[in-house]
């Protein structure tokens, strides 16, 4: 294969990935309201676990065919990236004011997660108890994001916004949900091939390529909605959307790669000394002085962006 077709398939891929993934969250959202499920359940579960679904379908399609590099490489790569380079943009472009209460409990379960992830593979491989207490943290997430949103909905007595329901958007919605589903897990085939082959071609590691070019890719949608919230001056969607998506990328994502993983689940010792490691430093760069200041600030976010940096310069 050709590094320009390697490439051509890469990019394909990304766009299959954030076009089906934006598709794919449209319709779950419209499908679950006509069901009449409540707006808050909606935002606190469906919305927020669709919003990491490309970077689950790319890790788990990666761990059957045991390209455990490249599953491990873009969880954490996607966390880093979300941290480092996201969540950064939003401090240095935004004036981010955030209410202590709401976000502690969320900031303590990703550093937590990241740590438990940490001390889990020590040994080279992803231990059964940490994947037991990923997913338990990941329960305990969502259950949070739900008794949270049912007080806030409580607090300012939202009423429900209906949608309209007829046969042409019944159909509409089921057809993008579907092809949304096949364009995730077909753009994620093609990235995974793609990225592979260009590892090939440059004689880096497939780790390599993951937390770098594959990771920044498939966390495109949570870069679009910072995006949009600095345009629209709302910095607690993209403070908590990304906080949202690293705990599931960390809590659930690798558990679940775990367990289909046609072999044992190794993480490399690059992963363990070094990925993991920078991942919980720009975790902790980002949401403990946020915690303490209650605020973001334009110094903290270009620290981030120049540490996210050296990382990547140090990897290539």
């Amino acid at each position: 294969m050709s590094i320009w077709l390697s490439v051509l398939l890469f990019v394909v891929g990304i766009l299959f990935v954030v076009k089906g993934g934006d598709w794919f969250v449209d319709a779950a959202s419209w499908i679950a309201k006509a069901a009449r499920i409540p707006s808050f359940i909606i935002g606190a579960t469906v919305v927020s676990f669709a919003t990491t679904l490309p970077e689950m379908i790319v890790s788990v399609i990666a761990s059957m065919e045991n390209k455990t590099d490249m599953a491990v490489g873009n969880a954490i790569g996607s966390v880093t990236a979300n941290t480092g380079l996201i969540m950064a943009i939003a401090f240095i472009f935004m004036h981010v004011i955030i209410d202590r209460k709401k976000y502690i409990k969320q900031s303590f379960l990703l550093i937590g997660t990241i740590a438990i992830l940490l001390l889990g593979s020590l040994t080279g491989q992803l231990q059964i108890w940490a994947s037991i207490i990923l997913v338990g943290i990941f329960f305990l997430f969502m259950y949070f994001n739900v008794t949270d949103a049912k007080k806030d909905r409580l607090a300012t007595a939202d009423v429900e916004a209906s949608v309209e329901v007829n046969g042409k958007i019944i159909f509409k919605n089921i057809v993008l949900f579907i092809v949304g589903a096949a364009c995730i897990v077909l753009g994620s085939n093609l990235l995974i091939k793609g990225g592979s082959a260009i590892a090939t071609f440059f004689g880096v590691p497939e780790r390599v390529i993951a937390i770098t070019m594959v990771a920044i890719g498939t966390s495109l949608p949570e870069l679009v909605t910072t995006i949009t919230a600095i345009i629209k001056k709302e910095s607690n969607i993209s403070i908590g959307n990304i906080i949202g998506a690293n705990i599931i990328d960390v809590s659930l994502i690798l558990p679940v790669c775990s367990a289909v993983s046609r072999s044992k689940f190794p993480i490399s010792t690059q992963g363990i000394m070094y990925d993991i490691p920078v991942c919980l430093l720009i975790t902790l760069l980002a949401l403990i002085p946020l915690l303490i200041r209650k605020k973001g600030s334009k110094i903290q976010g270009i620290v981030m962006v120049l540490v996210y940096i050296a990382y990547l310069v140090f990897t290539l």
